[in-house]
C-alpha cells in the first residue's frame, strides 16, 4: 500500500476533509465500475458509491491507516450490494400482487439477444459461486483490467495470492457456465 494512501487515511480518520475528497477522486471511478458490474445499473452504482462514500467518513475514527482503503470501501459497498439485493428479493416475491401496465418484448433485453443471456449468467456465478475476496480480485482483473501487481497492491496481498483467486474463479466460472460454452 502506499505511503501517501496512508497519510491520507491518517487525516481523514483525524477529520481531514481535503484528504477525505482526495481519496474520494482517487477511488470514486474504481469503486463505480466494481459496483456497476455487480448490480447492471448506473445510477444505483453511483447511488452505493455515494453512500459507501458517506459511511466511510460518518465511521472515520474507527479507520485504520495500514490497511487498503480500497478493501475497506469494497467491504463496505459489497455490504450494501447485498442490502439492495435482499430487498429486491422481496419486492420480487410480492410482484405478483402489484398490476402491470402494457409490458412488450423490448422490455427484456435477454429475450432480444443471446449474448445478454450469457452476461446474466455470468454476472449470477460471479456474484452468487464466488467467495468475497475471490469475486473482488476476479472484478479487478477482468472488469477494470487491473494487472495482477495492482491488484495485489490495492488490496495489500501477494501477487501469488491474486493469481490463485483467478484461476480459482476461472474455474467456478468454466464448471458453472458448461451449458453455454
Amino acid at each position: 500500500m502506499a505511503e501517501q494512501e496512508q497519510i491520507l487515511l491518517q487525516g481523514v480518520k483525524n477529520s481531514d476533509k481535503t484528504a477525505f475528497h482526495k481519496l474520494f477522486s482517487d477511488f470514486h471511478d474504481t469503486l463505480f465500475r466494481f459496483v456497476a458490474y455487480r448490480v447492471q445499473d448506473a445510477d444505483l452504482a453511483e447511488d452505493i458509491a455515494q453512500e459507501t462514500f458517506f459511511r466511510v467518513w460518518r465511521t472515520r475514527e474507527s479507520i485504520q491507516p495500514k490497511k487498503s482503503f480500497f478493501s475497506l470501501i469494497a467491504r463496505i459497498s459489497t455490504n450494501l450490494c447485498y442490502d439492495h439485493f435482499r430487498h429486491m428479493e422481496v419486492r420480487h416475491r410480492h410482484e405478483d400482487l402489484i398490476p402491470e401496465f402494457g409490458k412488450s418484448h423490448f422490455d427484456d433485453p435477454e429475450a432480444v439477444n443471446q449474448a445478454a443471456i450469457l452476461q446474466e449468467e455470468i454476472q449470477k456465478v460471479v456474484n452468487n459461486k464466488l467467495p468475497d475476496k475471490c469475486r473482488n480480485i476476479f472484478i479487478l482483473s477482468r472488469i477494470e483490467g487491473k494487472s495482477n501487481p495492482e491488484i495485489a497492491e490495492l488490496l495489500d496481498l501477494s501477487v501469488r495470492t491474486v493469481e490463485n483467486q483467478i484461476y480459482r474463479a476461472l474455474k467456478v466460472l468454466k464448471k458453472n457456465l458448461k451449458n453455454y460454452l
